[in-house]
């Protein structure tokens, strides 16, 4: 019995890729070709940052959207996984911080990061190139930024609720700007 329940346990299932991502998909199989769940392998995620920031320097936002953006909304990295790598990247010298707009860090990369991404070239090109498939084989759902807009939408309308009671104008606020927003894309 306790073989047959650790066997099939949803961490085992999750292991073995047989579990579904929030799309529907089957893991990230079609990613890696491993399906452990992960859609890069160890090292992976810090090398297409350092790519991104070598195509032109990005604040920590923009690099989750623009990895979301070229994974077609398959994956979004969390700013819990982004801001640790571009630390990382910082603290072995392959990216530098400077203050952008609103005191925003923008990072951009170093010589040395240049260097590193030339000696992991096919690595790197392996890693676009399976992002490119990805994108293109999720190319007829909707677009990537729609996607991210609604679970925005949801976000900010579940954290509004948890604060505590509406008032009634509150309540038709919130009702008018839904509305609203229903009738713009409705008109698109």
């Amino acid at each position: 019995m306790f073989n047959t329940v650790f066997r099939d346990s949803p961490r085992r299932r999750h292991a073995r890729g047989e579990w579904h991502g929030r799309h529907g998909e089957r893991g990230f199989r079609h990613l890696r070709g491993g399906g452990r769940g992960r859609p890069f392998d160890q090292g992976d995620l810090r090398l297409v940052i350092l790519k991104l920031i070598a195509e032109k320097p990005r604040h920590g936002y923009e690099l989750i959207k623009e990895i979301e953006d070229r994974l077609a909304g398959s994956y979004s990295p969390s700013p819990g996984v982004i801001y640790p790598t571009l630390t990382l990247l910082e603290e072995l010298g392959y990216a530098r911080v400077t203050e952008g707009e609103g005191g925003k860090k923008l990072y951009s990369v170093t010589p040395e990061g240049t260097a590193a991404l030339e000696a992991d070239t096919a690595t790197v090109e392996a890693i676009f190139a399976r992002m490119a498939e990805i994108k293109a084989a999720h190319g007829g759902g909707p677009a990537p930024q729609i996607v991210r807009a609604m679970h925005n939408l949801r976000l900010a309308l579940r954290l509004r609720l948890a604060r505590g009671p509406l008032s009634e104008a509150q309540v038709e606020a919130i009702v008018a700007a839904l509305d609203t927003a229903a009738t713009t894309v409705e008109r698109s």
